[in-house]
């Protein structure tokens, strides 16, 4: 099979330059290197996206973090000017006498030039939600709620001391004057970081998705030809064959992304749902910004946000999953409730620990490489249950059976006659260890995965490497399960015992959290996962 052969970039249509002006991105061909990667499993290429996804959310989150300090900033130094504007002609500092008693009247002296007034408006424009995305930052109407709420928190105690009336007129002199500042300075604030920031282009390397036409009027639009947070260098057209200039079809929009290293994904036009959704999936296991022209179809599996960038409506699409502050929630939940449990289970798992060193030769713990979030490996603690050194070759069968479906081969009976999809009577397990596994104690070192962030208390169970290649290629979704990180404990766990649910259910469960994650949910888990333990526990 002969390579892809990039094609020159197109620069008349719509007056669209696709590559550019990335240093290196011309010696760079995507084409050529999305060929090679078709040489790879499709859920190694998956994996390849999701070790990316890591860098690209820090990367977006670096750019919200600076742009928030700077319009903070500015906001300050706006203030700081009004501040000594006013001051300047309250006492008479400036042409206007008249002009100064009218202001000494409506304001009195000291007002604005405290600490508390920037409080409040930092305040106000954070709970109007003025330091966010696209155009909400220069929304007049937006910065004058800001203004207004901001100037109210302050004023409020003055009404019993100087009477509503003067206050009143001290209440609009000041909510016009600092929204007249902040408004100003929102206005400028674009053109004085494009004069300040460095000549080479910082914006984030955008992929365009949909009919070549479409996306070249998408790219061309102010929404993003005149912002520079986004920098074309291609797009993959939806028509086969590729028009002109393509980057490719949409039907390897795995390989392309993966090798275009594209930080941004923008759907243009119409989009067939399947389509639709394999670019959806795709881009936001790589942990890319997606967006989308506003399209009249259900979007299934992911929350539409409305976001107006120069005037222009488009559609950011977000995976129902774990973002910021709940992130950050759930890590400090996890960190207290490991560190709390280890130390009420200490004399237990020294007790564990003499009582398996005194069964059976061979090492306290065991250690297995498993796969995580963003598709990273991690080595996972558990108390040894098994006999050291034996094969797994019977796990193995098992597992490639019930892939292949055979589910009729693959059952075993369990202790009520029941069909079970596990192995029963397994001789590799100790004494010691069958008890362990039926207590579900074995899995009390993973508390340590836990401390070290590779874990959280609650999440889908982390599975191995050569059995995730084989999940992601045969069972829908199970990629999505790594959009988190892997659990003790889980919602699948507490819905069905490992040898009683099929594969495919255990993942859907899995998504489930995911997307509907909330605090009081993992709560739930836990309190479910004794019960369940209690009444018959998992085997892992």
């Amino acid at each position: 099979m002969e390579p892809v052969q990039q094609t020159p970039p197109i620069t008349a249509t719509a007056g669209v330059t696709w590559f550019g002006p990335r240093p290196g991105i011309r010696e760079r061909d995507i084409a050529a290197e999305a060929w090679h990667l078709k040489l790879d499993k499709p859920a190694e290429v998956r994996l390849r996206l999701q070790r990316r996804a890591p860098e690209n959310l820090r990367h977006h989150a670096q750019r919200a973090v600076t742009r928030f300090i700077v319009l903070v900033a500015a906001d300050m130094t706006a203030f700081a000017v009004l501040r000594a504007a006013i001051r300047s002609i309250r006492e008479g500092g400036v042409p206007g006498n008249p002009l100064g008693d009218a202001l000494s009247a409506a304001l009195p002296g000291g007002y604005l030039n405290g600490w508390q007034f920037a409080i409040a408006l930092f305040l106000g424009l954070l709970v109007t939600g003025s330091y966010g995305t696209g155009d909400r930052r220069r929304d007049a109407a937006r910065l004058l709620a800001a203004c207004a709420l901001a100037t109210a928190l302050p004023l409020w105690t003055a009404v019993w001391t100087r009477g509503l009336g003067p206050v009143l007129v001290h209440y609009l002199v000041t909510v016009l004057a600092v929204w007249a500042g902040v408004v100003a300075e929102r206005l400028t604030i674009d053109r004085v970081v494009a004069r300040l920031k460095p000549p080479a282009p910082a914006g984030m390397d955008t992929l365009f998705i949909g009919p070549a036409a479409e996306c070249a009027r998408v790219a061309a639009s102010a929404a993003f030809a005149a912002d520079d947070e986004f920098r074309a260098i291609g797009f993959v057209d939806v028509q086969d064959p590729p028009a002109r200039g393509a980057l490719g079809h949409v039907g390897d929009f795995a390989l392309l992304l993966a090798a275009s290293g594209a930080q941004a994904v923008v759907i243009c036009g119409y989009l067939p749902d399947l389509q639709f959704q394999e670019v959806v999936d795709t881009a936001l296991a790589a942990g890319c910004q997606l967006m989308s022209v506003p399209r009249a179809v259900e979007m299934a599996g992911v929350h539409p946000a409305l976001e107006w960038r120069q005037g222009q409506p488009v559609m950011q699409l977000i995976a129902p999953s774990l973002h910021g502050q709940q992130l950050l929630l759930k890590r400090v939940v996890d960190l207290v409730g490991a560190s709390l449990a280890l130390i009420v289970t200490a004399p237990v798992m020294a007790i564990l620990a003499v009582a398996i060193k005194l069964d059976s030769p061979g090492p306290v713990f065991f250690g297995q490489e498993r796969i995580g979030s963003g598709g990273r490996r991690f080595r996972v603690v558990k108390f040894r249950t098994m006999y050291d050194g034996v094969s797994d070759a019977a796990h193995r069968e098992l597992v490639t059976k019930m892939l292949q479906g055979e589910d009729g081969r693959a059952a075993q009976v369990g202790p009520a006659g029941e069909p079970v999809f596990k192995l029963t009577n397994d001789e590799r397990i100790t004494r010691v260890g069958r008890w362990l596994r039926r207590t579900s104690l074995d899995e009390l070192p993973q508390l340590f995965n836990v401390l070290r962030g590779e874990m959280s208390l609650v999440g889908p169970r982390p599975e191995r490497p050569e059995f995730v290649s084989l999940f992601d290629d045969d069972i829908d979704r199970y990629g999505d399960r790594h959009r988190v990180k892997s659990g003790i404990t889980g919602w699948a766990q507490v819905h069905g015992f490992r040898g009683q649910t099929s594969l495919a259910d255990r993942v859907e469960w899995d998504n489930f959290y995911i997307e509907n994650w909330s605090l009081w949910l993992d709560v739930k888990i836990l309190l479910l996962t004794v019960v369940a333990v209690v009444r018959r526990p998992p085997e892992d």
